[in-house]
């Protein structure tokens, strides 16, 4: 069991952000100490929504409480989500130095939650900015969707290997890049590091229901603190999403219920890029 420190989004209604991640990285035998970037009502998506940003000021006060009672020691991993604004990306950042602090080798991973086709950017470019300035330069996993890594690069990615080459652009050791358009009316996850890729290729689909990215990078990790190695992690991450979206079909929000989902499908194959 790891312990996974999560900053991010939380929804008192649905499956996106923490709701999702914690779901998920408990199902495969994690523990999560979630800290909430903002909380809303519901996804913005929806036609009403309120709830409020979780102000820098008192995400750096829990932070430190949890440093001062020795939680922090035993994390394995950060999981940085949804950041709001600038101030969110350098309590990210602090987040990581006092974690690493105590643990050198723990994994930094970021989830750069900010835009997707068609809709664009859905946060503030400057907050974006600041993410790939300060917080993709000291992690070691990023998970960017087909946008994301289109406008952290200033790189046009439209196949598998338009998107190999702009995640290694981006100096990140291994970027998992999700919605990446294959042939054949199918889309790729794939997973990029400096050394080779490999893809799982899944029939594209009309809809999917909030939460798909959240849920691919929570399972990934999950996988990969349980010491599978890349393959097998993408393989299952993937097959459980895909799992989870057909048992969702016709829904806005990804159906988790028994946890019947997550950690149970076989895993799909990969194929090298």
């Amino acid at each position: 069991m790891a312990r996974v420190l999560a900053l991010s989004s939380h929804v008192a209604f649905g499956t996106v952000g923490l709701a999702v991640t914690v779901r998920a990285l408990h199902a495969l035998g994690h523990e999560v100490i979630a800290l909430p970037t903002i909380v809303l009502s519901n996804h913005p998506g929806y036609p009403h929504v309120a709830g409020n940003k979780i102000p820098a000021v008192d995400l750096e006060k829990m932070l430190d409480a949890l440093e001062a009672n020795g939680w922090l020691r035993g994390t394995d991993c950060v999981l940085a989500g949804y950041l709001p604004t600038p101030s969110h990306v350098v309590i990210a950042c602090s987040a990581v130095r006092m974690v690493r602090a105590r643990n050198a080798s723990a994994l930094i991973v970021c989830d750069p939650i900010f835009g997707d086709d068609p809709e664009g950017l859905y946060i503030d470019g400057a907050t974006a900015a600041a993410l790939r300035q300060q917080l993709l330069p000291i992690c070691d996993l990023a998970t960017p969707n087909r946008f994301e890594l289109s406008w952290l690069t200033d790189e046009t990615v439209t196949t598998p290997q338009t998107a190999v080459d702009a995640a290694r652009s981006l100096r990140v050791p291994t970027v998992l890049a999700t919605s990446i358009p294959a042939s054949d009316d199918r889309l790729a996850t794939l997973r990029i590091a400096q050394n080779g890729a490999c893809g799982c290729f899944v029939p594209r689909r009309r809809a999917a229901p909030h939460g798909t990215g959240d849920l691919l990078a929570a399972l990934y990790l999950g996988h990969t603190l349980n010491g599978a190695d890349p393959d097998t992690a993408l393989g299952a991450a993937v097959a459980d999403v895909e799992m989870a979206i057909g048992t969702s079909e016709g829904r806005d929000e990804l159906s988790l219920s028994g946890g019947t989902v997550m950690g149970r499908a076989k895993p799909l194959p990969t194929v090298r890029i």
